[in-house]
């Protein structure tokens, strides 16, 4: 239920996280005996409920998948990049260059 990843960090998978947030709300099992028994920080079941309660349908979407939220941020972020240059503004570091020579 849980993928390893490399350099010590550990990834669960959706499946796992749901399982999780069902032993704690369906079940009645508290934070602090399900980290224990699931051998994960009870801060990290506390985020994974409240992911959950906030948007159920799009709670843990994954590697490399985004809710339509995050979709839409970075399909603006494109955008913005695109405008900017188009009308050629210079990046932040490039600016304050300009300030100063000028």
């Amino acid at each position: 239920m849980e993928l390893e990843v490399g350099h010590g960090a550990t990834k669960f998978t959706r499946e796992f996280k749901l399982e999780a947030v069902r032993l704690i709300k369906d079940r009645g099992v508290s934070y602090v005996r399900a980290a224990q028994d699931l051998g994960v920080h009870p801060t990290q079941l506390r985020n994974w409920v409240k992911a959950f309660a906030d948007d159920p349908q799009h709670a843990f979407p994954g590697q490399g998948q985004m809710n339509p939220e995050q979709l839409e941020f970075a399909r603006l972020k494109r955008e913005v990049a695109k405008l900017k240059a188009e009308w050629g503004v210079p990046p932040k570091g490039q600016l304050m260059e300009l300030l100063l020579d000028f």
